[in-house]
């Protein structure tokens, strides 16, 4: 397993976003309903039910009710689940750019899901962030 980074400078220098191919969606799963099949990318449970994001095809052919249509950006970095700010770095460069974002951590990796139609933009954000000193004063922005 490759040492997880904890330094904020150094997790943002080194994040390499990547944007996966295809349409994800959020979808509700209707209750007791085996998702094994779906192969999801995530999954929620709350008390009030199942959340799973998965490829958009597979949702539809399920006939599952998708809230919303995403693309998924996932950051090339092992940062420490422990680190400090990475979120916060991000979500508010791309709040910033008006790109709304929702956010997985895995052991690993940390996911992106923001809207399809705006997956670009957001790449160009993160791009501009890994390339730009980070400074948490001057906020990023990308016109």
């Amino acid at each position: 397993m490759s040492t997880p980074i904890t330094n904020l400078s150094d997790i943002l220098r080194s994040m390499h976003p990547v944007l996966n191919p295809g349409v994800y969606v959020y979808a509700l799963v209707p209750g007791g309903r085996d998702v094994t099949e779906l192969n999801p990318i995530v999954t929620v449970r709350e008390k009030e039910g199942l959340t799973v994001v998965l490829e958009e095809s597979t949702a539809q052919n399920a006939g599952l009710e998708m809230i919303f249509r995403s693309a998924w950006i996932t950051l090339n970095v092992h940062s420490d689940l422990q680190a400090v700010g990475l979120t916060a770095a991000f979500s508010t460069a791309l709040g910033e750019a008006n790109i709304s974002c929702n956010v997985v951590a895995g052991v690993f990796h940390d996911h992106i899901f923001v809207p399809v139609e705006q997956a670009q933009a957001a790449m160009a954000v993160l791009q501009l962030m890994q390339s730009t000193p980070y400074c948490r004063s001057a906020p990023i922005r990308v016109d």
